[in-house]
């Protein structure tokens, strides 16, 4: 198995950070075919996300994004592909709010 961690940190505070999440949401099952799930954590909110293959949570809480996904075998040999598509889409929804700063080098 593969893992995904993708962490944002935004200043949005927790209704637009779910609106978001909700978009987010919105996207994953409609372009990938996930069935997602809103829930209640003790420090924010949660959507759960799987589909054949992949299991994960988007945590969300008034100042971040937190996902964590394990990929099956067969998507885990896409690993960076699959990671690298998630960020791009969560930082879409984001605006530059979300984004980390761009690496010199």
């Amino acid at each position: 198995m593969s893992d995904i961690h993708i962490h944002r940190q935004h200043h949005l505070g927790l209704k637009a950070a779910l609106d978001i999440a909700q978009q987010w949401a919105e996207q994953a099952e409609r372009e990938f075919d996930m069935r997602c799930a809103f829930a209640e954590s003790p420090d924010g909110h949660e959507v759960n996300f799987s589909r054949s293959g992949v299991n994960g949570t988007l945590k969300v809480t008034k100042d971040s994004f937190e996902l964590n996904a394990k990929l099956g075998f067969l998507l885990g040999a896409f690993k960076d592909r699959i990671e690298s598509e998630i960020a791009s889409n969560l930082d879409r929804l984001l605006g530059a709010e979300g984004k980390p700063p761009k690496q010199r080098g």
